[in-house]
């Protein structure tokens, strides 16, 4: 896609675990917005049929929710103190 701008994969200075969540979830929301960006054209121009619709339509969606996001932080943190004790040992 020619309106993707490249992402610097090496940092300047080390992320923390929050900046880290935030990261993932804007690019899960990016996705999910060129996902239904995507469908929408899609529709306009015909290209799905009225099954493929209706199984869409039917699956249901997973919500994040605050324990979801809690459980990140954890694994997050993990993650740092592992990193950290290699570093150090």
């Amino acid at each position: 896609m020619p309106d993707i701008r490249k992402i610097n994969r090496k940092p300047t200075s080390r992320m923390d675990a929050r900046d880290r969540l935030i990261v993932a979830l804007y690019a899960q929301l990016r996705a999910e917005r060129e996902t239904r960006e995507t469908l929408e054209w899609a529709i306009r121009n015909g290209a799905i049929s009225n099954d493929v619709l209706e199984a869409i339509a039917s699956d249901p969606v997973p919500v994040v929710t605050s324990e979801d996001i809690a459980s990140l932080e954890k694994i997050i943190a993990l993650d740092e103190r592992r990193s950290r004790s290699r570093g150090n040992g």
